[in-house]
């Protein structure tokens, strides 16, 4: 079985190109025929999965983080053709959701394993502004931090997005944004809104607990005017998802979500998806993954 192997420079800061070979060893030992595609930008690796796909290729393996992911969900959903997600950048919220090894070496096994026995599990993917989107979309403070982060020249690294997240508080206000959540209409303030197909984002952050991949439905965390000193607070209690039980915080679900507020972006799988207003869809089944529950 020929796979399409989509291995990103830059994730992990420079962790994923360090472990591409051993990933693409371990396929070979396994059984499978790689095939590295030679992207070094985003849409360079969307474009040459996409083509993968469309030649028949028998399964895409992101090797990375998230971003990596995102790239190759775009060519993967809703056609059928296999995801697998090997871990090796900063952020692996979508391997983590997914029971993927940590291991990239032992990942890539597992997802060997899967396709060479015809194993796989289908689960939801979200769709806003012709985009697909596997994790969380969010917007509000986050979305904002990530924003100023990326006008940034200096600091570089982690550091530049500390300095946003600290320009971001000092300049904190809830935004009034309206939510429409499966036809019910409601406008509110907001510091932030997370639409969540699966539970992380943020490198390890529970943002929606409760968020199953396979039920049809998305969780929406809406977190409603809070203070600096809440909000820092809050930020704290999302690795283990208990931030839900601060009043301020409300959880709701649905299929179609539309929200609308000026200026704000939306970020998906991290990355910029739409500006707003936007609409997001969860679509059941659009993605089959392959060497998940072994975590």
């Amino acid at each position: 079985m020929d796979v399409a192997v989509l291995v990103s420079p830059a994730a992990g800061r420079g962790r994923a190109r360090a472990v591409g070979g051993s990933v693409v060893d371990a396929l070979r030992e396994a059984g499978l025929t790689p095939h590295v595609l030679p992207a070094s930008t985003g849409r360079e690796a969307e474009r040459q999965a996409a083509a993968a796909v469309a030649d028949g290729t028998g399964a895409v393996v992101a090797v990375g983080g998230d971003g990596s992911a995102h790239a190759a969900v775009q060519a993967v959903a809703g056609r059928g053709t296999p995801l697998a997600v090997v871990p090796a950048g900063t952020g692996n919220d979508l391997a983590s959701a997914l029971g993927i090894p940590r291991d990239p070496v032992a990942a890539a096994r597992a997802a060997a394993e899967d396709l060479l026995a015809g194993r796989g599990r289908d689960i939801d993917a979200g769709r806003t502004a012709n985009r697909w989107w596997a994790t969380v979309l969010c917007c509000g403070f986050d979305s904002a931090v990530t924003d100023r982060a990326n006008r940034l020249r200096w600091p570089r690294g982690r550091r530049r997005y500390d300095v946003a997240v600290l320009a971001e508080l000092a300049r904190l206000r809830p935004r009034e944004l309206t939510l429409v959540l499966d036809g019910a209409e409601r406008t509110l303030p907001v510091t932030l809104v997370a639409v969540g197909n699966t539970c992380w984002y943020g490198g390890g952050m529970k943002v929606c607990p409760g968020a199953d991949p396979t039920d049809g439905l998305f969780d929406v965390t809406v977190v409603g005017a809070i203070t600096r000193l809440e909000l820092i607070r809050t930020k704290s209690l999302l690795t283990a998802g208990t931030h839900v039980d601060n009043p301020a915080v409300t959880v709701h679900r649905a299929a179609r979500v539309e929200l609308s507020s000026p200026g704000v972006t939306t970020y998906a799988d991290g990355e910029p998806v739409a500006l707003l207003p936007a609409v997001a869809e969860c679509v059941p089944g659009a993605l089959r993954v392959v060497g998940g529950g072994r975590a």
